[in-house]
């Protein structure tokens, strides 16, 4: 199993060029299950979790066809699903990625049936489908859970309806208003997620020929049409991504220009990171963000739905915080079980006590070097952040985590003056 050695100490010093977003691609790809045209995406991103979504769409009789080569517009990912042969998602193929449910809208509006395999829980929590499928049965679904499949069919097409969620749900917004998209008549869908990927699947379904309004607000409308169009679309930036290099300079008391990314995408993260005196600068193709005088002081964040903090971000602000002068709380409210990368920060010098939901951490001038072990995906980028800054040698374990998450992260941080490798099983 693969690891990551990095020796600290240094501040990072560059230009990085930020990817699609992971989320947003993700969420885009089974778009291509609702059109027997072609669906063309651009800026994505090279990374594992795109070739689990891409291995189960061409499970299902989707044409999958990747342009590896980096342009402009990052790699370019085509998918025809006018030959779908399947509507059965097993359970081999989604246990290795939640989004996979995603699949469950598309399959039920276009072709009236889906049988999709329970995603189960995950390291940071059980994030359980319920809201999904209350969601599909407003809209005439009719749902059965059988040995540990979501077993979906309808007779005809769907009906709109009035889905009013009961708490946030990115995943439950994004199947619902697929699945909207073509269903006969009006769907309302009252709190919405507002996260940009939400905002970008709309626009995308948008230039297929679906009849959306309120796309960004908490209530978004769906006037369902008889068929949706192919489609060229632009993944939008990375905003996790863009946050976790921003971080990164600040935990090293770096500069770094981020290109290819937007503040609107980050204004919550930018806000805290001003807080803790760290310069971030709105440029005409990035950010700049600069901690070279060296001054950062602890700040207090509770994650919240967007546009508030976000929870992808919460590990990698610990790592800072822990490096900050003064104390901070950092309270998570969105996922349970999200502190797991505390007692590898611990092994590294971090002082950080946890208190129920919430986490005291009392920064130190410096961390040290340690043996650690990557616990999910963002965890793992954490570790890394405070291997950068740390003195001394860190070696992460179970880095096929970050891999998930992020593309060429050793060749990215090497080129802006981290001493990192991959060391290979």
């Amino acid at each position: 199993m693969d690891r990551i050695r990095i020796v600290g100490g240094a501040p990072l010093e560059g230009t990085i060029r930020i990817g699609g977003a992971k989320n947003a691609a993700l969420t885009l790809m089974p778009v291509c299950l609702l059109t027997d045209r072609v669906v063309t995406l651009t800026n994505i991103p090279d990374l594992a979790d795109i070739r689990t979504m891409g291995g189960l769409l061409e499970h299902l009789g989707v044409h999958v066809h990747l342009n590896g080569a980096d342009s402009a517009e990052g790699r370019i990912l085509e998918l025809d699903a006018s030959g779908l042969k399947e509507t059965t998602a097993p359970y081999d193929l989604v246990r290795k990625m939640r989004a996979s449910v995603l699949v469950l809208g598309p399959l039920l509006a276009r072709h009236g049936q889906a049988r999709v395999s329970l995603p189960g829980g995950c390291a940071i929590g059980t994030r359980p489908v319920d809201l999904h499928l209350k969601a599909l049965e407003a809209l005439g679904a009719v749902i059965e859970l059988q040995e540990g499949y979501i077993n979906a069919r309808v007779d005809g097409r769907l009906k709109g309806a009035h889905v009013n969620f009961p708490k946030v749900t990115v995943g439950g917004t994004e199947n619902t208003l697929m699945a909207a998209t073509l269903a006969e008549g009006r769907t309302v869908i009252e709190n919405a997620a507002r996260e940009p990927e939400i905002t970008d699947l709309a626009t995308c379904l948008t230039a297929m020929g679906a009849r959306i309004k309120g796309i960004g607000t908490g209530t978004l409308t769906v006037d369902g049409v008889d068929s949706l169009g192919g489609v060229t679309h632009s993944v939008v930036p990375d905003r996790i991504e863009t946050g976790t290099y921003a971080l990164a300079a600040a935990a090293t008391r770096g500069r770094l220009t981020l290109t290819g990314t937007r503040l609107n995408l980050t204004e919550a993260l930018v806000d805290h990171m001003r807080q803790a005196g760290v310069v971030v600068e709105d440029g005409t193709d990035g950010l700049l963000v600069d901690a070279t005088r060296g001054d950062v002081r602890g700040v207090d964040v509770m994650t919240e739905p967007f546009p508030g903090f976000p929870t992808d971000m919460q590990a990698q602000w610990m790592a800072l915080m822990s490096t900050a002068s003064g104390a901070s709380m950092i309270t998570e409210s969105i996922f349970e079980n999200r502190f797991m990368h505390v007692p590898e920060l611990s092994r590294m010098g971090a002082d950080i006590n946890i208190h129920g939901g919430s986490a005291i951490v009392r920064g130190k001038a410096r961390l040290s070097g340690a043996q650690v072990m990557a616990t999910d995906l963002r965890a793992s980028v954490c570790l890394a952040i405070a291997g950068l800054a740390a003195e001394g040698e860190t070696i992460i374990n179970r880095v096929y985590h970050l891999d998930r998450g992020y593309e060429r992260v050793e060749d990215k941080l090497a080129a802006c003056g981290a001493t990192i490798e991959r060391l290979r099983a």
